[in-house]
């Protein structure tokens, strides 16, 4: 399953959050049909929810096997 899944190339709208990560805007980003882009990617499965963002929370969209098939591991804090 590959995000091209979503119907192919679309406009996507993005509403920026007043929020920065590593100096990037941050945004929540919508389909034409008004579908949330994350919320669609983590229902793929290509994704999960990280709950840094004060307006995403998208831990509900998960699959039961979602995090066992995250790799990744944040840095232990020391």
């Amino acid at each position: 399953m590959m995000l091209s899944d979503l119907d192919g190339l679309q406009i996507v709208t993005a509403y920026p959050n007043g929020e920065t990560s590593f100096n990037r805007i941050v945004a929540k980003c919508f389909l034409p049909d008004g579908r949330d882009l994350a919320a669609e990617i983590v229902k793929m499965k290509l994704a999960i929810d990280i709950p840094h963002f004060t307006d995403a929370d998208y831990k509900n969209l998960e699959t039961p096997n979602s995090r066992r098939k995250l790799r990744w591991r944040p840095k232990k804090k020391e």
